[in-house]
């Protein structure tokens, strides 16, 4: 039987909670930050919890969490 494989650039992305949810960081905050407002680009430092509907394909991409 051969081994599951992770998906690695899912496994760069994406991280597995506590509790079982997957989180990642925003896009869009690397460059070009001076035409983005103080609160925009201070949101994209937060982190966000990965929708119930991409919850599965993550499933099937990161199997070993």
């Amino acid at each position: 039987m051969p081994k599951m494989k992770t998906n690695r650039g899912a496994a760069k992305r994406f991280k597995k909670t506590g509790t079982g949810k997957f989180v990642f960081a925003k896009s869009h905050a690397n460059h070009i930050l001076t035409k983005k407002t103080t609160k925009r680009k201070r949101a994209l430092r937060q982190s966000q919890i990965i929708s119930k509907s991409n919850k599965k394909v993550l499933k099937h991409l990161l199997p070993n969490g």
